[in-house]
């Protein structure tokens, strides 16, 4: 059995030790010699690294159980940064009340306020550039996940 992406992302969601947590992204380099399997997990409150450690330890009895002592590999277990996309649903309800940039399908742009997650997608408070010496102003507006190609939180030094 190779070290996938698949197979790994399964040994990391039977690796989570508290229920609240949830795999953002799972990564194998293809280097046959050593490869680098690089595991992004979050929580609902976010997570710790005594949280990464224990699904560190837990996927590392998982490889050796399945592929053996011998196998060579470096894994590393973080949460995803600032700059990582936001995917899952439950890392847009956490940033409920944060300013993201949203990449649609259709190659176009929105930025705004996340008001709500719902179910099938997000309400963000658009922002609506307005003309030179004019306020902006903010439009509700409903933006269904399957429309999202990228969205990544808006990070503000004001």
């Amino acid at each position: 059995m190779a070290l996938t992406a698949k197979t790994i992302r399964e040994m990391a969601e039977a690796s989570l030790p508290e229920s609240d947590l949830f795999i953002v992204d799972v990564a194998v380099s293809d280097s046959s010699v050593r490869p680098k399997i690089t595991v992004l997990a979050d929580g609902e409150q976010g997570i710790t690294i005594d949280q990464c450690a224990t699904i560190s330890r837990r996927i590392n009895k998982k490889i050796e159980e399945t592929e053996g002592e011998e196998v060579s590999y470096v894994l590393e277990v973080s949460s995803p940064g600032t700059d990582f996309p936001l995917t899952q649903p439950q890392q847009f309800k956490r940033n409920t009340g944060r300013n993201l940039k949203i990449k649609l399908q259709d190659g176009s742009e929105k930025t705004g306020k996340l008001e709500e997650v719902t179910e099938t997608g997000l309400n963000l408070m658009e922002e609506v550039k307005a003309k030179k010496g004019k306020k902006a102003t903010y439009e509700p507006v409903q933006i269904p996940f399957g429309d999202i190609v990228k969205a990544n939180v808006v990070i503000s030094f004001k």
